[in-house]
């Protein structure tokens, strides 16, 4: 029956190494989370700024909720449709230079919902294969011609575009990956563009907030849409899609993530747009979180480590699955939380420890963790080469 095939497949999954068992979090206090009852300073959180628990976002978010109460309680299309929520949305666009954008109750559904609404059997659509979980079920959703091309491969890309006759055609990929940590060149992405005439969709929501000048992203210019999320650098929940007015109009009539969901309430709306301020006001920061980055992974790859990352997204390559989980939980009880990414987050085989930076992290803090890293994988039998 069910529960047989449920443990038969719950057994596999243990026995391959990828059987996912997350530690309970009881608390959070900036950089450190407490689970069983001790501090454990935290590399897996993605509060890439610190503002989600800053005393003024506290308030800010305990004083919208007071006011305009806990639900929206009608999707966007029935009675949902608030006044502060589109404000919200216009400040958005303006800020990041968009004419228009729309807001989804998580950045999960942002992908599923745009992705899966746009378009049809005519049209073709490229896609870099380090894309999110999200904007991969979001494709398959569409009926779309869907090619993927290698990781951040343009030469890739453009044998697969001059290869297609398609009058409809778009590629989707991101403005830094979220587990390779790498920074999409956006330069080469506009050549091709102009070249192959195709619509543009940047996945933006690890970078937004944190890259680019006053946290505006790095795609500008060449991304026709982009997503963003309120759940990362914006230390808030939901997510953002920037696009045109036409395609915003478009998604209110075929996006059924949005149609048919409750539309977040207007406290979040009026929480997010003075949440904007915290984001533009966020220079120094930024510039420590830079510095922290920077720091850190020239270290790691002195001490003789394979790394990736431009940004505040570092991936340590480990391979073997077993090995990351067992590092992982050697450095939490070590006192570090590491996220150790697996199959199918990233390649079989291709196991990594990702580490996410946040602003609230110091010298000391990546002394530890460079200390422990190589503690573990000196125990866990790992080259670290």
């Amino acid at each position: 029956m069910f529960d047989e095939k449920f443990k038969r497949k719950l057994n596999i999954k243990k026995e391959q190494g990828l059987y996912r068992d997350p530690v309970i979090i009881e608390n959070r206090f900036g950089k450190f989370a407490q689970i069983n009852g001790a501090m454990i300073l935290s590399f897996a959180s993605n509060d890439y700024l610190g503002i989600s628990e800053l005393d003024i976002s506290k308030d800010i978010v305990g004083r919208n909720f007071k006011k305009y109460g806990t639900s929206s309680s009608s999707s966007r299309l029935v009675s949902g449709n608030y006044s502060i929520i589109n404000q919200a949305e216009d400040e958005y666009a303006s800020y990041f230079g968009f004419e228009s954008a729309i807001f989804y109750p998580s950045g999960y559904q942002a992908n599923l919902g745009l992705l899966s609404s746009l378009f049809d059997s005519s049209d073709s659509v490229f896609f870099d294969k380090h894309i999110h979980a999200s904007a991969v079920k979001g494709l398959e959703g569409s009926k779309a011609k869907l090619t993927s091309y290698n990781h951040s491969s343009f030469s890739h890309l453009e044998k697969r575009l001059s290869k297609n006759d398609a009058q409809n055609k778009a590629v989707v990929t991101e403005s830094l990956f979220s587990m390779d940590g790498d920074i999409l060149d956006v330069g080469i992405l506009n050549v091709l563009k102009q070249k192959y005439n195709f619509l543009s969709i940047v996945d933006e929501s690890h970078a937004f907030g944190v890259l680019g000048d006053k946290g505006k992203g790095v795609a500008k210019g060449v991304s026709d849409v982009a997503v963003g999320t309120f759940g990362k650098a914006f230390g808030l929940f939901g997510a953002f899609v920037l696009l045109p007015s036409l395609i915003k109009e478009y998604l209110l009539n075929f996006s059924s993530p949005l149609i048919y969901s409750t539309t977040l309430p207007e406290a979040h709306a009026a929480s997010a747009l003075e949440f904007l301020e915290i984001i533009e006001n966020s220079d120094e920061r930024r510039d420590h979180l830079k510095r922290m980055c920077t720091l850190l992974k020239a270290e790691l790859t002195k001490a003789g480590f394979k790394v990736e990352g431009d940004a505040h997204i570092i991936s340590i390559f480990v391979g073997d699955e077993e090995r990351a989980t067992q590092i992982s939980s050697m450095m939490l009880k070590s006192g570090l939380l590491i996220f150790p990414a697996r199959y199918p987050t990233v390649h079989k085989g291709k196991a990594i420890l990702r580490i996410g930076m946040t602003a609230l992290h110091n010298e000391e803090d990546l002394e530890k963790l460079i200390a422990e890293l190589k503690r573990s994988f000196d125990k866990c039998n790992v080259s670290i080469m």
